[in-house]
């Protein structure tokens, strides 16, 4: 066992990792890399061995969040030529024919199939981690019940993944007063690695989202969303976001969760949402502007 928790399995695994390594990681039955190994090459076949028993490991690790996490055998490949994306098919969530996830940027939809599920379930997997060390037994498993609810009516393990999410973002809303919501969400994006740069954080929250699926197209109101002066009130707007509504509040976990990864040393922000003709509009202030407002499950409005 090389750590605990997810992050320090996936720290792990890319501490193994070599840019010009020749060996790499795939199921043997089915040809897919699985999370966290995929995409990555190591440099000798006993490197590659190792990150497939840290990638057995992490995935065991998902599996008590997720008893639907597909099982792989892991085997070892050597290969001197570039990497090919192993197609994947995903059931479409929205109503025009295809997701974000399978336009984006020209990509396989195998690949962004894959970038979709890990990225839910690196959230869903930090959001528990710090309900069960805070202690918050009770929210853990209504999160868990309801779920395990909706795994026996989603046959397809992609919609489960982003129905974790939805659920766990309803249980949290329902469960702990904003004021927790917000510290432990903060606590949660600390388990996350930072990012690579603080820059620019909602520009930078927006393109990460929709580069691993959560959306397709978005826009800001201001500049004021990136300044140095705090944030807020800043108006976003999001086409084909993945989450759908939930007794009358959109789940806007992961926004959240990201925008506190990518700015750990300023106020928790807050977030209103209105359905707009091509999608989301959310108005994020700092938290205390509003006590209506939401942090995982934001209230649904009219335009402002």
């Amino acid at each position: 066992m090389v750590g605990m928790t997810l992050v320090d399995i996936r720290d792990h695994i890319e501490s193994l990792a070599s840019e010009d390594g020749e060996y790499y990681v795939l199921c043997g039955r089915t040809g897919e890399r699985p999370v966290p190994a995929a995409g990555e090459r190591f440099a000798d076949r006993a490197t590659a061995r190792s990150a497939a028993r840290a990638t057995e490991q992490y995935r065991t690790a998902l599996r008590r969040y997720d008893p639907q996490l597909p099982f792989y055998d892991l085997i070892v490949c050597q290969d001197t030529g570039p990497l090919t994306d192993v197609a994947g098919s995903r059931r479409d969530r929205n109503s025009d024919g295809g997701t974000p996830l399978d336009r984006a940027d020209g990509r396989s939809a195998g690949t962004a199939r894959r970038r979709l599920v890990e990225f839910s379930h690196r959230v869903a997997g930090a959001v528990f981690e710090t309900l069960s060390d805070a202690g918050h037994d009770a929210v853990e498993r209504a999160v868990m019940d309801a779920y395990f609810d909706l795994a026996e009516t989603t046959p397809d393990s992609d919609d489960l993944c982003l129905c974790l999410l939805e659920s766990m973002a309803t249980e949290l809303d329902r469960r702990l007063p904003p004021s927790e919501q917000a510290e432990l969400l903060s606590a949660a994006a600390a388990r996350l690695p930072s990012p690579e740069s603080r820059e620019r954080p909602v520009s930078a929250v927006l393109a990460s989202l929709a580069e691993c699926g959560l959306l397709d197209g978005h826009g800001q109101s201001t500049a004021t969303a990136d300044s140095g002066d705090g944030l807020g009130p800043v108006v976003l707007w999001l086409s084909e976001y993945a989450l759908s509504p939930q007794d009358g509040r959109l789940p806007v976990l992961p926004i959240v969760l990201e925008l506190r990864r990518h700015r750990p040393d300023r106020d928790p922000v807050s977030v209103r949402a209105a359905a707009v003709d091509d999608g989301w509009q959310l108005t994020l202030r700092r938290a205390g502007e509003s006590e209506s407002d939401g942090f995982a499950s934001a209230p649904i409005g009219s335009v402002e």
